[in-house]
Formats: structure tokens, sequence, C-alpha cells
């Protein structure tokens, strides 16, 4: 399994506890050049480290100052997953303590946040940072972005990327910290889920010049926990449409929390000339094609991938992929980047891509709001 690489997490809720689990699994996972051991954990929370204590006996450091964690010699590199507020903060924090990185999304509450980020990490380019985006990972997903990358599609006529839950659509949900602005940022379900839709458009190079945008708020308050109800401040959902120049055809971005019916779905759909392509997560093991040829039939295919994973595992091919498997293939790729690895050709979202959304994002934003088409800045970006 080649070298340990010892890992800290900061943020100890529902992702830490993943990739806690991932790490776990690890000898799921065949011919790696690294493991990953988690040493070391941070909440402010103290309750949410106990089941770190339960469950992983590789930590010897739980702490609630993040910068304990930091200075621990036996940690070579983090999983950060706070708050969008706390990215610009404890970002550039993690650098300077020449630790490497995996950060969540987005990669900074806004714009100006982001350049804050962007800037540490130039000033430590010694260090490998990534930001989380797992849907790729799913066989499917990358039997689309093979489909693409051999050229069968042809000129493109459309791409759409979506990811679409429906759990507030009840407004009686309690409000949580990214239905507030000053946690979660303006951006609302765009910062939340945009890097998702957008990791394999930009990995693909697909940058919309200009966007137009569709910004949605349907709930206006929810119950506070304590009888009361308050301001519910973010956007519900966000349909972007941007317009690629290099290719001349429109990017459609869906970031729902409002969608009736999806539990938790992202989807990649790539229409062109020659060739179209489809994936969902609603369908996990199959994938969709569609090949033409001038006056041909033009008829869509779905092959069943089964257990056809990037990093390959013990699991036998016949088997079905699902979420915390594709939680484990973008730690597979992080990590066989730490170790001096290529990702097996597709890592995790990079800082420039990043930045990149985060001027999508922006320009969306104002486009949402002053119902104009905007053009998407990505010099502000870098």
């Amino acid at each position: 399994m080649g070298r340990v690489i010892r890992f800290g997490i900061i943020g100890c809720g529902l992702m830490g506890r993943e990739f806690a689990s991932a790490a776990a699994r690890w000898m799921h996972l065949t011919s790696m050049r690294a493991r990953p051991e988690i040493v070391a954990v941070c909440d402010v929370n103290e309750s949410l480290m106990g089941w770190f204590a339960d469950h992983v006996p590789s930590v010897t450091q739980a702490v609630t100052d993040y910068r304990a964690l930091l200075a621990n010699p036996d940690v070579d590199a983090v999983y950060c997953a706070v708050p969008h507020v706390l990215h610009a903060e404890i970002y550039p924090a993690i650098l300077a303590a020449g630790k490497h990185l995996l950060g969540e999304k987005p990669f900074g509450m806004d714009l100006a946040q982001n350049r804050v980020i962007s800037a540490a990490i130039a000033a430590h380019p010694e260090l490998v940072v990534r930001c989380s985006s797992e849907m790729p990972f799913y066989p499917g997903a990358q039997r689309v972005i093979d489909f693409v990358r051999s050229g069968a599609v042809g000129e493109v006529i459309e791409v759409e990327a979506a990811f679409l839950h429906s759990s507030d659509i009840n407004p009686d949900k309690p409000i949580n910290w990214k239905r507030m602005v000053g946690v979660n940022g303006a951006y609302g379900c765009m910062g939340d889920l945009g890097m998702h839709v957008l990791h394999v458009p930009l990995r693909l190079g697909w940058r919309p010049d200009a966007v137009s945008a569709s910004l949605m708020k349907r709930v206006s308050t929810r119950p506070d926990g304590s009888g009361a109800r308050v301001a519910c401040e973010t956007w519900d959902n966000a349909t972007i449409t941007g317009h690629v120049a290099a290719g001349d055809f429109p990017l459609v971005l869906k970031t729902w929390r409002i969608a009736p019916g999806e539990s938790n779905t992202w989807s990649i759909r790539v229409l062109g000339m020659q060739g179209s392509a489809f994936f969902t997560t609603k369908h996990p093991r199959q994938w969709q094609k569609l090949e033409y040829r001038n006056g041909g039939p033009q008829a869509w295919q779905v092959e069943d991938l089964g257990y056809q994973s990037l990093f390959p595992t013990i699991t036998g091919g016949i088997f079905e992929f699902g979420f915390t498997d594709a939680i484990q293939q973008m730690w597979a790729a992080f990590v066989d980047e730490l170790a001096g690895g290529d990702a097996r050709g597709f890592g995790c979202a990079t800082p420039d891509e990043a930045a990149a959304h985060h001027a999508i994002l922006t320009a969306a934003l104002q486009a949402g709001t002053t119902r104009q088409v905007v053009a998407v800045d990505y010099g502000a970006a870098a």
C-alpha cells in the first residue's frame, strides 16, 4: 500500500465522518501508492469528536482550536469541512502551516475570499491543494467524460449539468447555516452546489464567456428550533445559462434545493452533432450514448456498467457503485496525487477550477438579480 499520509480533519460533521469511513475501508482499493491515516481531528463542537474516539483508533489528537491541530508535526495533510465563511481564514492557515489541503467547496464564501485563498495557494506551490467534488467519479460520469475526450461528440449542441435536492421543499425544515447569507454567502445554493455542476464542464474546457440566471426564493422563513420562525435569506434554486464561445453553444447549470421528487440527483448531459451522452446518479449503474452518422438512425443506447471504477477495487464488476464509493474514489485521486501520481487522468477539482467557478457564480448572481446577461470576468478571479 506504499507510504502512509497522516491526515487531520477540521470539521467533524457529516463529510468528516465520510472521509474517516473511506479511509477505514482503504483495503477496498488495490494497487494504491499510499494510504491515509487520520491522526488528528478538530471541531468547535466537542460532542462531534466522540464518534472519532469511538471508531478511529489512529486519532491521537482531538482539539477545539484548529491552530493546535496545525501545530501538530504528525499531520501531513488536512481535510477541511467548515462553513463557507471560515474558508478564507482557515485554508490559508493550513497552507502556512505546510499542510496539503483538500478543502470543501466553494473555496471561499465569495470572490473576494477566494482571492485570499488563491494568493495563499500561490505562495505555497510545494503543496497539493484540491477542492472536494465526488460525483464525477461515478463510472457512468467517467464514461461520459471519456466519450467527449475521444472526439465522438463532434460539434457540441448543448451541455447541461445539474444537482438537485428536494428536502428544502418542506417549509418546516429547521433553518441551518446554508440559509444564512452571513455564513453561507450571497450565492446561496450556487455556492454550495456550483462546484458539483462545474467540475466536469471546466475540466473539459467549457468556460462560459457570459451568463444569464434565474434565481428563486420560495421559502421566506424557517423554524429556528426555539419556536420562532426566522428569515431564510439565501436562494433556493438557480438555473444558469451560459454561452461557451469556444464552440458557440449553451451551457445550462442547475443547482436546486427545491426539486420535487429528487433526493440527491447529479447529472451531466452532452448533446452533439455526431454523438451525445448522458449520466444521472438516479440510475447509477447505467450511462447512455447516441452515435450518429449523416442520414443514419438516431437511437440512444443504454449500457449497464456495474462496478467499473477509476481506481480498481476488490469489488466484482457485476455489482453496483454508490455514493460512498464515489467519496472513496475522490479521496483515492487526492492521495494518489500526494504520493506523486496523476490521479489516473482525472483528479479532484483544482484551485484554478475553483477560481473559475467563482467567476461564473459571481456573474450569475449579478445576472440573476439584475435580469441581465453578464460577462464572466475570469481575470477578476485570478
